[in-house]
């Protein structure tokens, strides 16, 4: 069995990997005081930054789970989230309405990919 942490706190860590499998805590928007287009946005941009340091990619996805403050804000979520996930790599997905850490986020993503095979 393997077991890697990076950037670990006392809360958490931002990635863990176990046996090939890639565990992201929840990311947000870099600017919460954008709209939901922006948000969604920067919050997969980071999520790619986050599996291609952990050895994985988009194509890789497992699941995501995706909060939302308002449900009406899901068609436009969904337009970024639609346009980031590679034809045919789409992960089993959730997505539920729920209150934020902040007032301000209007969307958090946690995601699980596998790692990539070396060649």
């Amino acid at each position: 069995m393997t077991l890697t942490r990076h950037e670990t706190q006392k809360r958490m860590s931002r990635i863990v990997i176990h046996n090939q499998t890639v565990y992201l805590c929840g990311q947000v928007a870099a600017d919460a005081s954008a709209g939901i287009t922006e948000q969604t946005q920067t919050m997969l941009d980071k999520v790619d930054g986050l599996l291609e340091q952990a050895g994985s990619d988009r194509e890789h996805l497992l699941s995501a789970t995706i909060y939302i403050k308002d449900m009406a804000l899901f068609a436009q979520m969904n337009e970024v989230w639609d346009n980031w996930v590679p034809e045919g790599a789409a992960p089993a997905r959730t997505c539920v309405e729920a209150s934020m850490a902040r007032k301000e986020l209007l969307v958090e993503i946690s995601i699980v990919a596998a790692v990539k095979e070396k060649a």
